[in-house]
């Protein structure tokens, strides 16, 4: 069996390397990224109508200033995202599965002022006519050079999760620097724009069938019965 890799922040690297060490998998975590807060203004309650949240890192960075907007509904993506929002108060209304454009076809009547809590790296939305959106950053994400483990580890063949879009170009760039062979390594991502920013020369690369841990999980799964005994 192939090593299961994951590169994710943490808390997030602790979490899925335990979920899929239940599932038999050997994965090994090497997370390639440093989250820290972000200092920002709070935009006034009332001038808000509905919150926009694409990850649980926005709660868990976002410091006091989350708390004023305490009650208001909120859409998100994932669903712990989802848990996140509902601990810090938030009433969740929609839990996209597709990322936070594909819900704005579908906000609520009365959810015409959004507030965007997000991470300095973002996929830009398009908004519905009516509408407008104000974004505050109120986290960043901070890439780290491969560690001398992992670099060795990718010597051989692998399965490597990528959960975000900056996980990925990341990724791609270190084996670049380092001269990985990309052909040995196999990318399970968790959707369509992550799969676009890892270039080519993989031995694979796929994506889950929902924007979910569990999905990731389940795909990379898969995937280990494409890779010879012993690998």
């Amino acid at each position: 069996m192939p090593p299961i890799i994951v590169i994710r922040p943490e808390p997030g690297t602790s979490a899925t390397v335990a979920a899929a060490r239940k599932l038999g998998l050997d994965a090994q975590g090497f997370p390639l990224f440093a989250v820290s807060p972000l200092a920002w203004d709070p935009v006034a309650r009332e001038d808000v109508d509905a919150l926009l949240l694409g990850s649980a890192n926005a709660l868990r960075h976002g410091g006091s200033g989350i708390a004023g907007y305490r009650g208001l509904p909120a859409y998100v993506v994932g669903t712990r995202t989802a848990e996140a929002a509902r601990a810090a108060g938030l009433e969740v209304v929609q839990v996209a599965r597709g990322g936070l454009q594909s819900v704005m076809a579908d906000l609520a009547p009365g959810h015409r002022r959004l507030l965007r809590l997000a991470g300095r790296e973002r996929v830009e939305l398009v908004l519905p006519a009516g509408h407008t959106m104000i974004t505050r950053e109120v986290y960043a994400s901070r890439p780290r050079p491969f560690p001398p483990e992992l670099a060795a580890l990718l010597e051989r063949q692998a399965i490597v999760l990528l959960h975000s879009g900056e996980a990925a170009a990341h990724f791609a760039a270190e084996c670049e620097r380092l001269t990985i062979d990309r052909s040995r390594i196999a990318l399970a991502c968790i959707g369509p724009r992550v799969t676009q920013r890892t270039g080519q020369g993989w031995a694979k690369s796929l994506n889950a069938n929902a924007p979910e841990d569990a999905a990731l999980l389940a795909l990379a799964a898969e995937m280990c019965k494409d890779f010879p005994s012993g690998s």
